[in-house]
């Protein structure tokens, strides 16, 4: 998934690829320091290409999405 993930930055961006797997990496750590644990933790499966991509998938992704909207959501 991470090669999916740099080759679509790279494209969409005109970033090199190296400037892509930099700007990639600085999110991922951004987001792996600010979620909770568990949504850490699969994210790094996910991307990484571990087990957690295929079987809970859409439930992680669906997670996911959902803590990094409240990390960006302001408080009315």
């Amino acid at each position: 998934m991470m090669d999916e993930l740099l080759s679509r930055v790279t494209e969409r961006t005109g970033l090199s690829p190296e400037q892509a797997k930099s700007a990639v990496e600085t999110v991922l750590g951004f987001l792996k320091e600010k979620l909770p644990a568990p949504l850490a933790n699969g994210l790094s499966s996910l991307v990484g290409g571990g087990e957690g991509g295929a079987a809970g998938g859409e439930g992680l992704a669906s997670k996911a999405s959902a803590a990094v909207g409240n990390l960006f959501r302001k408080d009315s």
